[in-house]
C-alpha cells in the first residue's frame, strides 16, 4: 500500500483521501440497506460515515495543533472525547429509525448499520484503514448472505388474533382448542362483552413457530358459526 504511505506523507491529502474512503465504505453499506427499501439508505449512511471521518480528523488535528500543551496547564487536551461523542450522538440517530408495530420491531439492522459506518467512519479518520475495510467486508458479508441464513430456519412469530362472535357459552373453549391442534401457543388473552349486541370479542396473542398459516387459520375461524368476524395478523 505505497499510495497510503505517500498519502499520509502528505497531511492535505491524507485528509481528502480519508474523507473518500470513508464515503465509499458507508456508502456501501447504506447502498444495501437502500435495496432493501429501508428508511436510512444510501446518503444517510455516507453521512453518516463521512461526518464521523470529519470530527475524527477534527480530533487529530487540535493534538497536532495543541498537543505540545502541559498536562498541568491551565488548557487541557483530550481528543478522545470527540469519539465518545459520536459514539453518544449515533445512537439518538439509531433510535430514529427502530418503528414498533404491535408486536413486530423493524429497523433494528438499519440502526446498527448506522452505529457500524460510524465505527468505520471514525477508524477511517484515524488511519485505520486495514479495520474499517475489513469492518465493511464484514458488514456486507453480514447484509447480504446471512438474512439468506436467516429465511432458512424456524423461529417463532407473534400473531394476533381478533374474533368477532355471538355471545355463547363455550365459544371461547372452542377457539382455545382450535388454536391448540394448529400448535399455536397462546401468550395472552383479552375478551369483550357488547351486551346491547349480544357479542363478545376475543383477543388473542399467540406464538407459531414453522410456516405462516395466517390465512389458513382465518378462513378456518371465519367457518365456525357462532364467528362474525376475524382478523389474524
Amino acid at each position: 500500500m505505497d499510495w497510503l504511505h505517500q498519502l499520509q506523507n502528505n497531511y492535505e491529502l491524507s485528509i481528502l483521501g480519508r474523507l473518500l474512503l470513508a464515503s465509499l465504505l458507508g456508502g456501501l453499506i447504506g447502498l444495501e440497506r437502500e435495496v432493501h427499501g429501508r428508511p436510512a439508505g444510501f446518503r444517510t449512511h455516507l453521512l453518516v460515515t463521512l461526518g464521523s471521518c470529519l470530527m475524527m480528523i477534527v480530533s487529530e488535528y487540535f493534538f497536532i495543533k495543541f498537543g505540545d500543551l502541559r498536562a498541568d496547564g491551565v488548557v487541557r487536551l483530550d481528543p478522545g472525547r470527540v469519539a465518545a461523542q459520536i459514539v453518544t450522538g449515533i445512537g439518538f440517530l439509531g433510535a430514529g429509525a427502530i418503528i414498533k408495530e404491535g408486536h413486530a420491531v423493524r429497523g433494528l439492522t438499519t440502526a446498527a448499520c448506522l452505529w457500524v459506518v460510524a465505527g468505520i467512519g471514525m477508524a477511517v479518520g484515524v488511519g485505520l484503514y486495514s479495520a474499517a475495510l475489513i469492518v465493511t467486508a464484514v458488514a456486507l458479508g453480514n447484509l447480504l448472505f446471512l438474512k439468506r441464513v436467516e429465511l432458512m430456519l424456524k423461529k417463532d412469530r407473534y400473531r394476533t388474533l381478533i374474533v368477532h362472535c355471538d355471545d355463547q357459552n363455550g365459544v371461547r373453549q372452542k377457539l382455545e382448542a382450535f388454536l391448540a391442534e394448529r400448535s399455536l401457543r397462546v401468550l395472552n388473552f383479552g375478551i369483550e362483552k357488547d351486551k346491547l349486541c349480544k357479542e363478545v370479542r376475543f383477543e388473542f396473542q399467540v406464538a407459531q413457530c414453522g410456516d405462516d398459516v395466517r390465512g389458513v387459520v382465518a378462513e378456518a375461524i371465519a367457518d365456525f358459526a357462532e364467528v362474525k368476524k376475524v382478523r389474524f395478523r
